[in-house]
């Protein structure tokens, strides 16, 4: 196994609960937890918050935020903020969104490649602190910075990760990002081509694949009963195939799957219906992209990623007890 593990939180767990999971796996070795924000029931930035002010070692990384609707100057001044609360620990994981979530709230995504990288890049120069004049198709600026009148002046280390699924996206972030965060509810083998486009998209910026870190979101549902653990993320998944049509895609399951499950799902989603629609997830999907089962079953499961190019999986705790998900990662036993 890899020396590097990390934690992710989404809304399956009281926020309450998720500070002690996080002070439970920094002790037990993790090197990150990721929060993520992408349907409308929890933001990403007030839990990092919480996070950092309870650990002393921990990276926390939004997993991942949009870069549609915080104003530049809003989100440089946040990851400043965030970086107040734990120095050099805070990660800044941002996507491109995706549609019907992003229309249905008035976000036109026109032209998504150059909204990130005059996002990613207008970002990188405010905490590095210089002063910016930019004016972009997305993003225009005069004369701004980070205002710091009191407290460090210098700038600030906060990599920049790009959460990653299309082919022009992911070798977009091998030019500008540190790093990408890899996608969940995919195959192992689906890492090869995201290798291939990571590895072009560097060498336009002189880099190396090397250069860039790629930890990976992995759904893992960790039980002594592996068929508990299995339906478990059979839940997810089956609102995760009707709702998210990017990962859907990447998944590669059947349109015809995807079709019928939409068919009983509405928006949002209500625990009826997901109840419901879940028979038409096959357990044969559920053990191709995701590592669900006994503790070493998702073991076995997520090296296979790691053999695929990931860095650093980012295991998804979507039920169970979590408390054996980490033991069964710990790098500290």
């Amino acid at each position: 196994m890899t020396e590097r593990v990390a934690l992710y939180l989404q809304d399956a767990h009281d926020l309450r609960d998720g500070l002690e999971y996080v002070q439970y796996a920094e002790k037990k070795g993790f090197e990150a937890v990721w929060q993520a924000e992408s349907r409308l029931v929890r933001d990403a930035i007030v839990p990092m918050a919480a996070y950092a002010a309870v650990t002393n070692k921990l990276k926390i990384g939004s997993g991942v935020i949009n870069n549609w609707t915080r104003n530049i100057g809003l989100l440089a001044a946040t990851f400043l903020t965030l970086d107040d609360l734990a120095r050099d620990r805070i990660i800044c994981g941002i996507g491109a969104w995706w549609d019907p979530l992003a229309r249905n709230v008035g976000i036109d995504r026109q032209k998504p490649l150059t909204a990130m990288k005059e996002t990613v890049q207008i970002l990188k120069r405010l905490l590095a602190m210089e002063r910016v004049t930019y004016h972009g198709e997305f993003i225009h600026v005069d004369g701004i910075e980070l205002d710091v009148v009191h407290g460090r002046k210098e700038p600030r280390h906060v990599p920049v990760y790009i959460g990653a699924t299309g082919d022009m996206m992911m070798e977009m972030t091998g030019e500008i990002a540190d790093g990408v965060v890899l996608n969940y509810c995919v195959p192992p083998e689906y890492n090869h081509k995201a290798l291939e486009l990571l590895s072009a998209g560097a060498k336009k910026a002189g880099r190396r694949l090397e250069d860039i870190d790629r930890p990976q979101l992995i759904v893992c549902s960790v039980d002594k009963d592996p068929d508990k653990a299995i339906d478990t993320t059979r839940e997810l998944l089956t609102q995760y195939l009707a709702q998210q049509p990017h990962i859907a895609k990447a998944s590669g399951v059947s349109k015809d799957v995807v079709d019928k499950i939409q068919s009983i799902l509405g928006w949002p989603a209500t625990r009826e219906q997901i109840q419901k629609a879940k028979h038409l997830v096959p357990e044969e999907l559920i053990n191709k992209i995701t590592a669900s089962g006994t503790p070493d079953e998702a073991k076995t499961k997520v090296q296979e990623y790691i053999n695929n190019g990931c860095t650093c999986p980012i295991l998804y705790p979507v039920g169970g007890d979590v408390h054996l998900l980490i033991d069964t990662f710990a790098q500290n036993p």
